[in-house]
């Protein structure tokens, strides 16, 4: 058996990003997939060093729908079996919001959820039906692949589960991230079989998140939300060795968040 590090990490803009001293991170991981989210760009836009870089496979997925819009990447130091950039479910093509990589041992996904967009009156979100739609075209997905190996997703969830996931659950009870008919989806997610790997190695730690708004200094001052997670299907539970949010590295208003499997 051997030691798997995955990593995922919404930049809110790559070319923006690979631009910063941050993006040093990308250099410095051990990670042997690296998964993006919201790169907001197509790969003819990115250089080829940086689009291919050396030592790694790669993979974009890039809106059709809106230019600068979305978008998912994912590097691996390993050649999966398949790649996939789509849900079977045509009514979710077009935002390039997934890529799929299947490996001997299990599926992979990589997925920038949708958010709830804004909102037309209180607590009524226009895009809301769109994301939750969006949610069980997935899980209906890895439902049926699972029963062929198991399923590891990380991504922007754009939901914050349990009260201790965010810093002001009381003030977000009607905003997109934290309605109930969001939670309600990751309770009904977990039910099923998927465990939130950084739950199952800290427990109920808090102060834990992963995006803070570019408002009012949250981050320097911690009030944040976990958007970002790992989740493995139950077959994956004793094979978790370690997870963990890179809360030191900037350079979006998400910081990365990692798993190690042995495998």
């Amino acid at each position: 058996m051997s030691l798997m590090r995955f990593v995922s990490w919404n930049v809110n803009g790559f070319r923006a990003v690979s631009k910063k001293p941050d993006w040093e991170w990308f250099s410095r991981t051990q990670a042997d997939v690296i998964s993006l989210q919201e790169t907001k760009a197509s790969p003819d836009q990115i250089p080829a060093s940086q689009r291919e870089p050396e030592g790694w496979n790669s993979w974009w997925s890039s809106s059709t729908v809106k230019k600068g819009y979305s978008g998912v990447a994912v590097f691996s130091r390993r050649q999966p079996i398949r790649v996939e950039h789509e849900l079977p479910d045509t009514d979710y093509h077009g935002e390039g919001r997934v890529l799929h990589l299947e490996f001997p041992e299990l599926h992979f996904f990589n997925i920038y959820f949708p958010n709830g967009g804004e909102e037309l009156e209180k607590g009524v979100f226009r895009r809301v039906p769109y994301k939750m739609g969006f949610f069980n075209a997935f899980m209906d997905y890895a439902e049926e692949l699972r029963e062929d190996k198991p399923i590891v997703v990380c991504g922007d969830f754009n939901i914050s589960h349990r009260e201790i996931d965010l810093a002001r659950p009381k003030e977000n009870v009607f905003n997109t991230g934290f309605l109930p008919e969001e939670r309600a989806w990751m309770d009904r997610f977990v039910e099923l079989g998927y465990v939130d790997t950084f739950r199952h190695v800290h427990g109920d730690v808090e102060g834990a998140y992963s995006w803070w708004s570019y408002k009012t200094r949250a981050r320097e001052r911690n009030i944040g939300w976990r958007l970002d997670y790992f989740f493995v299907s139950a077959e994956l539970r004793n094979h978790i060795r370690d997870a963990w949010i890179e809360n030191d590295v900037y350079g979006s208003d998400h910081c990365p968040v990692g798993l190690a499997l042995e495998l």
